[in-house]
């Protein structure tokens, strides 16, 4: 529901990166792969994912993308972490650009990580138009994206013929930068029976009486996934007035996403066959 736009500051310091950097050289310039890694489960990589991390020179990558992912890196690989979690960002956007350019100018293949998918609240369409804007050449490699993923390996159906036949997808970041989403929580109550939240946990009693007031029902159930399709995934089930507190009793934290709607109702019955459950499935969360 949310799209990130580039500020006129930001394309402004792409421009003068490749203007003033003494180092660039005359070389041709690379290729800037933005890349999805998935929710963290590295079965759920693509193979062109998998097969870029393994001819990559290097690999700028994200908070989310987890261990198991980042071994498949090659060992001749330059890396550099960009993460970017609440409150704790070791590069700022420009600064994220910029490095791209910098390393496109000095290797032919450079690798953008991102966790999940980069157009799905990645920032990777402003990436890539940055990129595009100072003549860099760039490809976008899908990933599967945790808000079906994580509900999927929770036992939640996003959809089904029974329940809900819409789903929403929508950010419940309160700001990014100097951009304020404004979410029209009224017209997406309305308009789905399944809403899926990124991002929303710091934000959820803001966003469960926002639904509230639109006209949900205050018992309409709500599923919060922390760590989706990792090891270490939990979950915790409650409803849209009571949630809020289950979250400040049990110090449930981010990153989390959040399935609102009745699809919720069936993890009782579907999360037992959940990948997780299955030993061999753990034992390839560590690929060599």
């Amino acid at each position: 529901m949310t799209a990130y736009t580039s500020s006129n500051d930001a394309q402004s310091n792409v421009q003068n990166k490749i203007q003033g950097d003494a180092q660039v050289s005359a070389q041709p310039l690379g290729k800037v792969y933005l890349v999805g890694a998935g929710p963290g489960d590295p079965g759920l990589m693509t193979v062109k994912a998998k097969s870029l991390l393994e001819c990559a020179d290097v690999v700028v990558y994200d908070a989310l993308v987890s261990e198991p992912i980042l071994n498949w890196i090659s060992p001749q690989a330059e890396r550099i972490y960009a993460g970017k979690r609440r409150g704790r960002h070791s590069l700022s956007q420009s600064e994220i650009t910029g490095l791209l350019l910098k390393k496109a100018h000095e290797h032919a293949v450079v690798v953008r990580l991102k966790g999940g998918d980069p157009f799905v609240f990645g920032r990777g369409g402003e990436e890539m138009n940055d990129l595009l804007l100072a003549g860099v050449s760039v490809e976008v490699v899908p990933g599967i994206t945790a808000g079906i993923a994580a509900p999927a390996y929770a036992g939640i159906p996003v959809t089904h013929r029974g329940y809900s036949s819409s789903v929403i997808f929508v950010t419940g970041h309160e700001s990014a930068g100097k951009y304020r989403p404004d979410v029209n929580w009224d017209a997406i109550a309305k308009a789905s029976e399944t809403i899926v939240v990124y991002m929303g946990v710091h934000n959820l009693q803001n966003i469960t009486q926002a639904l509230i007031a639109a006209g949900l029902d205050e018992q309409t159930p709500i599923a919060l996934i922390r760590w989706g399709t990792r090891p270490e995934q939990s979950k915790l089930i409650g409803t849209l007035a009571g949630i809020v507190a289950q979250v400040e009793t049990t110090g449930f934290e981010a990153p989390a996403i959040a399935v609102i709607g009745k699809v919720v109702n069936l993890h009782s019955r579907l999360s037992s066959v959940s990948p997780i459950q299955n030993e061999h499935w753990l034992m390839t969360q560590h690929p060599s």
